[in-house]
């Protein structure tokens, strides 16, 4: 899961915080365990990883359609300390854009919010070999959380309680990059620095998207990526996609489509393969590239959108991966025709590419 459209979480969220709204600060703290979905993660964890989130939000007053639209969000910055209390991990910091969505009058809020960390103590071939998880000191971070709230307990002072998940990865721009995922509770506190107004959607005022034609869209992502084996040198990488999308109403979209993967850093994994695998009778000179055919949803805020996507290599000589990957990741419209894109494409846990994108919808 995982993904630096933080970057553009973190622009949209300095631009949106201009408005007029009523603001918020709340703080949590965490404990829980590591996922450890691999064994050189498993080995390395040996403690319950403890941590404070503290929040500074925005409470979304209406003027805007897609408040209405998504029940009167909040948006706004966070700041996430982690301990992961095992002396090769280290501890993390973290810095981002965050959205907050509420259900059931209220009291559920579902939260995402994402990211760029630092660690205190990430792979080093002599200091810190052992630390496969982080292969840099600058990485991507993912959140995603489901709470109890009550924003009014003791006004102005609310408070939740609930599940936090996280996610650190820098994308295998640099090896090794097994990464880290955990689960913690969460118990805080929120400030209301405004009194609470009464919500009402206005569905006059949420926009009817109703027999949209089939959208074309091309798409071309790129950025640098390393091969699983540490120091085999950062290369360049180009993804060219194609699909056709089909808008169901206001907030959601169904993707069909295919793509060609030019990975640079593929050719040195084959080629390593080749020689220290010589058993395996592979051609140093096999294909490097790939295509694949995917399905996906966009799920439309305001000129932001959240696109995941799920796909199958039908062409992939050299076959040393799973055939099925997935990509999760953000688009921000600049027209209604021009998007921009920051997406993680990876393999289950494994990441494989930090992707920056540009494209077109016709």
């Amino acid at each position: 899961m995982n993904r630096i459209y933080y970057l553009l979480f973190l622009i949209s969220g300095i631009v949106m915080a201009q408005q007029k709204g009523c603001f918020a600060i709340e703080a949590s703290i965490l404990r829980g365990n590591v996922l450890p979905h691999r064994d050189d993660v498993a080995q390395i964890v040996n403690g319950h990883p403890e941590g404070v989130m503290v929040s500074f939000l925005v409470k979304s007053n209406g003027s805007k359609e897609w408040h209405h639209a998504y029940n009167f969000p909040d948006y706004g910055a966070y700041f996430l300390y982690q301990d992961f209390k095992s002396q090769p991990l280290g501890q993390n910091y973290s810095v981002g854009g965050l959205y907050n969505f509420y259900f059931f009058k209220r009291r559920v809020l579902f939260s995402l919010s994402q990211g760029i960390a630092l660690t205190t103590n990430p792979y080093d071939k002599v200091s810190n070999s052992i630390n496969k998880a982080f292969g840099s000191q600058l990485m991507a971070n993912t959140n995603i959380g489901l709470n109890y709230d009550n924003q009014t307990l003791l006004k102005p002072f609310g408070f939740h309680t609930g599940l936090l998940f996280t996610h650190y990865s820098n994308g295998r721009i640099k090896s090794p990059n097994s990464g880290i995922n955990t689960y913690v509770l969460n118990l805080g506190f929120n400030y209301n620095f405004n009194p609470e107004k009464a919500r009402i959607v206005d569905t006059a005022r949420i926009t009817k998207i109703n027999h949209q034609p089939i959208h074309y869209n091309f798409v071309l992502r790129s950025g640098i990526n390393e091969s699983p084996i540490i120091r085999s040198g950062q290369r360049p990488f180009y993804h060219i996609g194609f699909y056709v999308d089909k808008r169901l109403n206001r907030k959601s979209a169904l993707q069909l489509g295919t793509e060609l993967f030019l990975t640079q850093s593929f050719k040195d994994y084959i080629k390593y393969f080749a020689v220290a695998y010589p058993e395996m009778n592979i051609d140093p000179n096999t294909d490097y590239k790939r295509v694949g055919v995917f399905i996906g949803h966009e799920l439309f805020i305001n000129r932001i959108s959240l696109e995941t996507q799920l796909g199958y290599y039908v062409y992939r000589p050299f076959n040393k991966d799973i055939p099925v990957y997935d990509r999760v990741g953000i688009k921000y419209y600049f027209t209604n025709k021009i998007f921009g894109g920051f997406t993680i494409k990876t393999h289950l846990f494994l990441a494989e590419a930090l992707e920056f994108g540009v494209g077109v919808r016709l």
